[in-house]
């Protein structure tokens, strides 16, 4: 495997995919998450995925695609801390399989650099049919988030929490926002995005040599002017804050918020892994064990952690008048895991676990590009598993209890009846 600069910021990275028939390629735009333009951000992958100046119409484009033995077009955004990744990617089967020798890593280039790099436009604006289409899809969506309750309460801690901070700014926009989205400010996004993001190019089982000159010729005359990223941060640790709010809801939602206080580094990063493990992030784990298991106290229990925002969430469905005593549970495990006693079995257990996880990153093209993408965002050089596998088996129990011993509770945000409230319990 490779990377290489092709152009200010722009890199293209090629990866093997020899065990596989198929061929990908992505496109990652990566750029800060600014607050005043975060939802016309969330309509621009949307009408990207709609076509682009060489294949406008949505109906032609999947014609075009199906006839390509039916490769598969996908435009997302994700968040990276306080960063957005805007993601073009395409996949299909590779060259040698070809019925009549069609050279598929060249068309598949053309279409993905072509929607990234050369998007419909009319008069030099994007489409105001498909952006008022997508803008619609959007809203549509806004509006039903509150009807995942696991997910909106989460979101709602997440809120609070990174009330202020980069990491605050929201994927999918804001709703009161969206009627303001034209196809000229979609536009002035889409600039900012061409200009200052980092673009990392990564291609699997295709032609590397063919993407790469596809990709300079849509570099040229391009101004680029690449913007720094916003780098790992984390909230400050506050007096622990509790907030509910009220429904008509048979299971209630607690979201507990903790903060390492400090931006992690990439070398925190197994022993993170492994302390989720034991925490609250498998099935040999504290929260799924005790909490769950042995006292009944919720539905589900897990832990989450990201270095890019030094955060830890813990994410539970409780029976309402069970919400006081299961955070309590929660916070004993917690408490346990840092200063008491952890078994050699429950240890290997988790690590098991997170090994036997490792070896399935190369079962997709997806996973494995996904493994080296986060790699590169975190500023590591580009190791397979295996090598992760090895630092893996020498975390231990001391840096376990480290990083545990370095969140502090900041935020409980429960989803209830009123009648069954913190206030109340």
């Amino acid at each position: 495997m490779e990377r290489v600069n092709v152009g200010p910021g722009v890199y293209l990275t090629r990866l093997e995919a020899e065990k596989f028939n198929r061929q990908r390629i992505a496109i990652h735009f990566q750029f800060p998450n600014l607050r005043e333009d975060a939802t016309a951000a969330a309509v621009l992958p949307l009408v990207l995925e709609r076509g682009w100046a060489g294949c406008p119409d949505m109906t032609r484009l999947s014609r075009q695609l199906a006839k390509l033995y039916g490769a598969n077009l996908g435009v997302d955004a994700t968040l990276n801390g306080g960063n957005r990744v805007i993601t073009v990617d395409i996949s299909g089967i590779k060259n040698e399989f070809a019925l009549e020798g069609e050279d598929l890593s060249g068309e598949y280039a053309k279409i993905a650099l072509g929607v990234a790099f050369r998007p419909y436009l009319v008069e030099g604006v994007f489409d105001p049919e498909a952006v008022e289409i997508e803008k619609q899809k959007l809203a549509q969506r806004l509006e039903t988030e509150i009807n995942d309750k696991r997910l909106y309460c989460v979101r709602q801690a997440r809120r609070i929490f990174f009330s202020g901070s980069p990491a605050a700014v929201e994927r999918d926009g804001y709703l009161e926002e969206v009627p303001g989205v034209t196809p000229q400010t979609l536009k002035a996004v889409y600039d900012r995005m061409i200009s200052t993001a980092t673009i990392d190019v990564m291609v699997q089982g295709g032609d590397g040599e063919e993407v790469r000159r596809q990709l300079e010729e849509y570099l040229t005359g391009l101004e680029r002017n690449p913007a720094p990223l916003v780098e790992n941060l984390a909230m400050p640790a506050t007096e622990t804050l509790h907030r509910e709010e009220y429904f008509d809801m048979v299971q209630a939602k607690l979201c507990m918020m903790f903060t390492w206080d400090k931006p992690m580094s990439a070398a925190d990063l197994n022993a993170a892994r492994l302390a989720m493990a034991l925490y609250g992030g498998s099935v040999s784990s504290r929260l799924f064990l005790n909490v769950r298991e042995k006292q009944s106290l919720c539905y589900y229990c897990s832990s989450t952690c990201s270095t890019m925002t030094g955060a830890m969430v813990v994410d539970s469905g409780v029976e309402p008048a069970n919400a006081k005593r299961a955070e309590q549970a929660i916070l004993r495990e917690w408490e346990n895991l840092k200063t008491g006693e952890i078994t050699d079995e429950e240890l290997e257990d988790c690590r098991r676990s997170l090994l036997s996880g490792m070896d399935a990153v190369g079962d997709s093209l997806e996973g494995e590009e996904n493994w080296y993408y986060m790699q590169i965002c975190r500023g590591e050089p580009l190791l397979p598993p295996s090598r992760s596998k090895e630092a893996l088996l020498t975390v231990t129990r001391e840096d376990v209890r480290r990083i545990l011993q370095g969140f502090h509770y900041s935020l409980g945000y429960l989803l209830t009846r009123k009648e069954a409230g913190y206030d109340s319990l």
